[in-house]
């Protein structure tokens, strides 16, 4: 097909197009002749991909142009693959000199790791997210709250079980990052709609007062 073609299919314009080519996101069409290249179903796959993890996802071109390096490399794993990309969205905070509520949280962190017997590495982005919010949590005074850890870690796991159920479900390596973070993005906006949901159902029911009250 044609780039006029490729932007049609895709809904993402042709200066938007040769841009991802120019930065190497997006490989080049096939030359057919001096002022013309076709483009073929891998490239519309790569190009709904991009704008996935840049609509959804909300990565920089930078960030982007990382994960596709990984998708590109056969020498990684899937899992691999899917780090390099999810790990992407996970929220960073500012560094500074750790206090003694981060340090505490670190270890409380480090400790659940552990008892779940969870596979995850030291350097993971979603340890230290983690240990922030419990850091939070100290500091505000809400150091109680921490103590549902366990119970929130039930249900990410069950959260996980169904997110990476959804991933299996297609095939290829773009097709699983596209669903990765197109599942982590959206799943995370649908599971704090029903938290929402469940926690003005059971706020009426404890509470009292009618729906909408």
């Amino acid at each position: 097909m044609r780039m006029g073609e490729l932007s049609r299919r895709t809904g993402v314009p042709v200066p938007t197009i040769k841009y991802y080519v120019r930065e190497g996101l997006l490989p080049a069409g096939e030359l057919t002749s001096p002022n013309q290249a076709s483009y073929g179903d891998s490239h519309e796959q790569r190009l709904r991909l991009i704008r996935a993890l840049l609509d959804v996802g909300g990565l920089k071109v930078a960030a982007i142009s990382e994960v596709l390096a990984a998708v590109d490399d056969s020498g990684r794993s899937v899992h691999t693959v899917l780090g390099a990309a999810t790990d992407l969205l996970v929220p960073r905070y500012a560094e500074g000199e750790p206090d003694a509520a981060l340090l505490d949280a670190r270890e409380r962190v480090a400790g659940l790791v552990e008892r779940r017997g969870w596979q995850v590495d030291a350097d993971c982005p979603g340890r230290e997210a983690l240990a922030a919010a419990l850091a939070a949590l100290e500091r505000i005074g809400h150091k109680g709250f921490a103590q549902t850890l366990e119970t929130y870690a039930d249900a990410a796991e069950l959260v996980a079980q169904v997110d990476l159920a959804y991933v299996a479900g297609t095939a290829g390596v773009e097709g699983v990052v596209e669903r990765a973070v197109v599942g982590t993005v959206l799943g995370e906006a649908l599971f704090e709609a029903l938290r929402h949901l469940a926690q003005v159902d059971l706020s009426s029911r404890r509470y009292g007062g009618g729906a909408g009250e």
